[in-house]
């Protein structure tokens, strides 16, 4: 049996994409992120100075706080407030991970970035549309420490995406919704930059197992996946 999407998108199909980019007033990058109908509010603070680790080094860091709203989903969820959930903090290690890979610490200097990924909407898909629309947000934020000459040139050295990847009767499928989430037999979320180089690649058998076989469809459904997100990305920085 094929799986049918409950959508009606073929296997290799991204829902539907959009930053909104500028969403609130005061970070220095902020941007709403829709993958269907995901929800992400992705925004970026710049302040000076490093951990304690870092200082002197010439260094700069990034971090990332990850949090889904309670009625992100439903029925409604407890706000997480000091004691995190294991799922809250792989998440947002994994947001940190794969954007501090898009800049060059040497040339941001000692500054220290924190992305704030917050979950409007939950249709699966969070952390890699967080990742995703968290380097538009990131751009934004270096493109005015730029424009204010506390840098000289940008700190970005490659561009990010992420997308999720699952099995569904042993066929790859594209950019899982929430329901095919739940079905997958496969999930996978997979993170590449622009020479399509892997930052992670998180990948887990449900029940049962995959095969090399199936692992190489899902590189394949996932560079393209990327290709894709990085386009849109490009083309939402290219607009004013």
């Amino acid at each position: 049996m094929v799986w049918q999407r409950p959508d009606g998108r073929q296997s290799d199909q991204l829902r539907p994409v959009q930053f909104e980019r500028n969403f609130t007033r005061f970070a220095a990058g902020s941007v709403l992120t829709h993958c269907g109908d995901t929800q992400v509010l992705c925004t970026v603070s710049i302040q000076p100075g490093v951990p304690r680790f870092l200082e002197g080094t010439g260094q700069g860091w990034l971090t990332a706080e990850y949090r889904m709203l309670p009625t992100a989903t439903s029925p409604r969820q407890t706000r997480e407030f000091m004691k995190l959930s294991g799922r809250t903090q792989e998440i947002q290690r994994l947001i940190g991970r794969s954007l501090r890979a898009a800049l060059d610490m040497e040339i941001l200097g000692e500054h220290t970035i924190t992305v704030d990924a917050d979950v409007l909407q939950a249709d699966a898909g969070t952390r890699t549309a967080a990742i995703t629309g968290g380097y538009v947000a990131l751009c934004d934020a270096i493109d005015k420490l730029l424009q204010s000459g506390e840098l000289e040139r940008s700190p970005i050295c490659h561009q990010i995406a992420a997308v999720s990847i699952g099995l569904l009767d042993g066929e790859a499928f594209l950019d899982l919704n929430y329901p095919e989430d739940v079905a997958a037999s496969t999930d996978c979320n997979i993170v590449l930059n622009d020479r399509l180089e892997v930052i992670e690649l998180q990948g887990t058998a449900e029940e049962g197992s995959f095969s090399r076989f199936q692992l190489n469809q899902i590189l394949d459904l996932a560079e393209k996946g990327i290709k894709e997100l990085m386009e849109l990305q490009q083309l939402s920085l290219a607009t004013p």
